[in-house]
């Protein structure tokens, strides 16, 4: 069995759409320009139901991690890094951390964005050591 897949709806479609090509798009209000994740019927800050998606450089910091140990069902593959990360654009997403062992990620970590490809249609954005800043 495989591990279940999002379903996009007509709100997350363009950023599923983003992630198959290789692109990290966050939701933007129009009004007031705040840039917010998950994509909502409305702004959270000032309920405009006016927002366009923006592209993300997509990098950001571990600001909570646990590594999973026990797969949370079929199709999922443990140890893994399960994280919050604070893109440099103020938004938190949550997502696995790849690329390293579980218990090697630590909060703080600079990470960027990496497209792991689930289905035709899915393709979802992780993130792994930042390499650019690393090296810098």
């Amino acid at each position: 069995m495989t591990r279940p897949v999002p379903l996009p709806s007509s709100l997350s479609r363009p950023f599923w759409e983003a992630a198959r090509r290789g692109e990290l798009v966050l939701p933007r209000c129009s009004a007031c320009g705040l840039r917010f994740f998950t994509p909502e019927p409305a702004c959270p800050h000032c309920w405009s139901g006016t927002w366009t998606y923006e592209r993300s450089a997509g990098r950001g910091t571990v600001y909570s991690v646990t590594a999973v140990h026990r797969a949370p069902g079929p199709g999922f593959e443990a140890p893994y890094a399960l994280a919050v990360i604070e893109l440099d654009e103020g938004v938190t997403m949550l997502s696995h951390v790849v690329g390293l062992p579980a218990d090697e990620v630590t909060i703080g970590m600079r990470v960027a964005v990496h497209f792991q490809p689930l289905t035709d249609d899915i393709t979802l954005p992780c993130f792994s050591p930042d390499r650019a800043e690393a090296s810098a």
